[in-house]
C-alpha cells in the first residue's frame, strides 16, 4: 500500500490515541478478546476496508467486499477478530476512514451514474482534505471517477492567473511545449479559445459555461482537442453537461462536499 496511505492511519491513530486509551485501559481486561463487524446502514459504494489492517496491526481482518462495491443497508463489510482492547481503541478512527471515503464513493458512483450513454468521463480534482489526497482519490476511483492529476508535480494545468502572468495564452502554451507531462489550458473567451487551437492545444478546460454554451463551444472545437467542463457542476447538472459532447465534466464536490455514509462497527465479547 503506498506510503501516502499508511503515513495517513499512523497519524490518525496518534491523534486519537495519544499517550493512550485510559477508558479502554481501565475498563477492558488485557486478554479480553472480541469480534468486530463493520456494516452498512445504508445503500453505499464502499472505499477503504482495505486499510482496515492497518489500523488493526494485532487482530485478524476479513474483508467480504473490495472497495467500489455496491452495498446495501444490512450487509457486512468485514469482521476484525483480536483482543477488544484494540478493536475499540481503533473502532473510531476505523469508522471515520471508511465513512468518509465510502461518502465519496458514493457520490462519485451517483456522478458517474448520472452520464452513463454519454461518452463523458467524469474527473476528480484537487479539492481534497489536507494530507488525504491519495485516500480521497483511492475513493473517487472505486466509484467509478477518473483521477485526475494527484498534485501540481504530474501534469501542466494552465488557469487563468497562469495565462494572466505569463502575458498570455501564446506565451504560456510555448513555455510548457518541452514539459514531458500532459498540458491542460482553461480558457475563457472564444478569442484565448481560438488562440490555444492555434497554438496547438491538445486539451482544453472550459469553465464556468451553460450546458448551451458549452455545446456552441465544443462545435466550434469539432475534435481538435479534447475538452473538460468544470465549474459549479452538480448531480442535478451533470448529464446537461455530459451530453454537450465534452470528454470530461470535473466535480470537485465529490471530495470537498461529500457526506460521510452510515456504517456501524457492532462489537461481540468472545465467551
Amino acid at each position: 500500500m503506498h506510503t501516502d496511505v499508511a503515513d495517513a492511519v499512523r497519524r490518525a491513530l496518534a491523534e486519537d490515541v495519544g499517550s493512550g486509551d485510559i477508558t479502554t485501559n481501565l475498563c477492558i481486561p488485557a486478554d479480553a478478546r472480541a469480534t468486530g463487524r463493520m456494516i452498512a446502514r445504508q445503500t453505499l459504494t464502499l472505499a477503504g476496508a482495505e486499510i482496515l489492517p492497518l489500523i488493526f496491526e494485532d487482530c485478524e481482518v476479513r474483508l467480504h467486499h473490495d472497495s467500489g462495491a455496491r452495498l446495501d443497508s444490512g450487509d457486512e463489510i468485514g469482521v476484525v477478530v483480536g483482543p477488544a482492547q484494540s478493536l475499540l481503541t481503533g473502532e473510531r478512527t476505523a469508522l471515520n476512514f471508511v465513512q468518509r471515503l465510502s461518502g465519496i464513493a458514493t457520490l462519485a458512483s451517483a456522478y458517474v451514474k448520472a452520464v452513463e450513454g454519454t461518452g463523458c468521463r467524469i474527473l476528480d480534482t484537487r479539492k481534497t482534505t489536507p494530507g488525504l489526497r491519495r485516500l480521497e482519490k483511492m475513493a473517487a476511483a472505486a466509484g467509478g471517477a477518473v483521477n485526475h492529476r494527484m498534485g501540481l508535480y504530474d501534469a501542466v494545468l494552465i488557469k487563468n492567473n497562469h495565462i494572466a502572468a505569463a502575458g498570455g495564452v501564446r506565451a504560456a502554451l510555448e513555455r510548457t511545449r518541452n514539459a514531458g507531462v500532459p498540458v491542460e489550458i482553461e480558457v475563457r473567451t472564444r478569442a484565448e479559445l481560438d488562440e490555444a487551437l492555434a497554438c496547438g492545444a491538445r486539451h482544453l478546460l472550459l469553465d464556468n459555461l451553460t450546458p448551451v454554451e458549452a455545446r456552441e463551444w465544443i462545435a466550434h472545437i469539432a475534435r481538435r482537442a479534447t475538452v473538460e467542463l468544470s465549474g459549479g457542476i452538480t448531480l442535478a447538472t451533470v448529464r446537461a453537461y455530459a451530453e454537450t459532447g465534452a470528454d470530461f465534466v470535473s466535480c470537485g464536490a465529490i471530495t470537498h462536499s461529500a457526506k460521510a455514509v452510515d456504517i456501524n462497527f457492532r462489537l461481540e465479547l468472545a465467551p
